[in-house]
């Protein structure tokens, strides 16, 4: 089980990286997450919700993902409130003292059980995954993420430690020293992660520390560059720089910004996120993201003065929303069993569309979808929704299934104005050129790239990178001999 000192340690590649390396000794691996909290998520060929980083993870073993890879997925909707995924399917909204004060150990503590013994029989090795830190002493009799998963699936830990941050030799003493012995005794290794330059000026330190925890440091492992998707919200920080200047709204409740990552692929375009009236007015297309709380980031859209912003745009740059931003690109949503807001009622859109949107159910559409523009060019992503939009505009897309085909999605009599539910359609080409086309006033604006494509060569980069800097033999005997 891999686990990091801090969030931002690199758990998430590092496993991916170790799942590559496995899977190319001819091991059949799986990931496995018991619980992620993210607003990144994706749908599994069953239909099934899970984190975007799983799904990475599954890729890297070159098995298709599943739900029981990531049993538990968090989506944050308030500040303490969040729904809770079990299995790929909405459970319910729990609040913070609500899934700590039981439901972690007991009815969550079960799905991940079997979710695990379920994956144990089918693979030859799983490699887990921890989130934030195991030493959240406040939390330590409740963290189903940590060491209560190391414990039901009776896992060796490997820490690992972002050097980059600063502090890393104390972030690993600490994290080790404030476990309890039994819990300590697990850890069998440390991986440095994120070193710029040469491994030999921490060696000291590496000496040191082995001495003081009796764990072994397996590796230093260096800075990777790389496009791979990041997980949590410091991946919006410090994006490309691009001819085309596309701004993506911040908005609070923000979810499925991995959607964007394929359009800097060949230096086309720079995405930045934006939060002001100013930064609206600068850029060259304008993006409203997928949101987990549309009515409430709507509100908040107003409140910065943002509405005008955008819409101050309209046949100047083109506007994309979505999913929740599609729905607030409408004329108005209506939530009148309060599905999406306590209270419910009727909210007024931006009006940039001829749409309306409705909550009528607690009930989301989780599909993998594939079509088409109106004249040509294939897409494909997935779809991960709460509600319907009812459309005056002509569709964006024609999506095809085992029923035949459907339109999807609006755009408008200009074609600058567009809203679809369909996350992941900049990867492939032909809408990702469109789009950019648009903003590029007709400038042919991105490589003719599978953005698949280029997710698969970074996890090959990055485990090639981690091979060469670990001990592989020394983990992979820590895999066999268990806790």
């Amino acid at each position: 089980m891999v686990m990091g000192a801090t969030s931002g340690a690199g758990k998430t590649l590092m496993v991916a990286a170790i799942c590559r390396i496995l899977a190319d000794k001819g091991m059949r691996v799986a990931p496995f997450k018991s619980q992620n909290m993210s607003l990144n998520s994706t749908v599994t060929p069953r239909g099934e919700e899970i984190s975007r980083a799983q799904a990475l993870q599954a890729q890297a073993c070159r098995v298709e993902p599943e739900a029981r890879m990531n049993p538990l997925l968090l989506k944050p909707k308030k500040d303490d409130i969040s729904q809770v995924v079990v299995l790929g399917r909405p459970y319910k909204d729990m609040s913070v003292g609500a899934y700590y004060g039981g439901f972690t150990t007991g009815e969550g503590a079960r799905v991940v059980r079997e979710a695990f013994h379920h994956l144990e029989l089918r693979f030859d090795a799983i490699v887990i995954e921890g989130a934030g830190s195991p030493a959240e002493i406040n939390l330590a009799e409740a963290d189903l993420a940590n060491m209560l998963t190391a414990e039901i699936t009776d896992s060796p830990c490997i820490l690992v430690v972002n050097i980059e941050w600063g502090g890393a030799f104390a972030y690993a003493y600490g994290t080790l020293m404030l476990l309890p012995p039994e819990q300590r005794s697990r850890f069998k290794g440390v991986i440095i992660n994120n070193m710029h330059g040469s491994a030999e000026s921490v060696q000291k330190g590496i000496d040191e520390l082995e001495r003081l925890t009796g764990v072994p440091v397996l590796g230093v492992v260096p800075h990777i560059e790389h496009a791979l998707p990041d997980e949590d919200s410091q991946g919006l920080e410090g994006r490309g720089n691009g001819g085309i200047k596309v701004g993506v709204i911040r908005l609070p409740h923000i979810s499925n910004f991995t959607d964007f990552d394929a359009l800097e692929i060949g230096g086309g375009a720079s995405v930045s996120f934006i939060d002001s009236p100013s930064e609206v007015a600068a850029v060259d297309a304008l993006v409203i993201p997928g949101t987990k709380s549309t009515v409430a980031d709507l509100q908040w859209l107003r409140r910065q003065r943002l509405d005008r912003a955008i819409m101050d745009r309209r046949g100047e740059v083109p506007i994309l929303g979505i999913c929740g931003g599609y729905q607030m690109l409408g004329t108005r949503i209506e939530d009148p069993n309060g599905v999406e807001v306590d209270e419910g009622g009727s909210y007024e859109g931006l009006g940039l569309l001829r749409s309306v949107s409705r909550f009528d159910a607690y009930e989301k559409r989780t599909v993998r979808v594939e079509g088409r523009l109106l004249d040509g060019g294939e897409i494909r992503g997935y779809e991960i929704h709460m509600g319907t939009t009812e459309t005056e505009e002509k569709p964006l897309f024609v999506l095809r299934s085992e029923e035949g085909e459907r339109d999807e999605g609006s755009v408008s009599e200009d074609g600058m104005v567009m809203g679809t539910y369909v996350h992941g359609l900049f990867d492939l080409p032909s809408f990702r050129s469109r789009f950019l086309s648009l903003a590029g006033k007709g400038r042919e604006s991105a490589e003719q790239i599978d953005y698949e494509s280029a997710v698969e060569a970074g996890i090959a980069k990055v485990a090639r990178i981690v091979s060469e800097h670990i001990d592989v033999d020394r983990l992979m005997r820590i895999m066999e001999e268990g806790a």
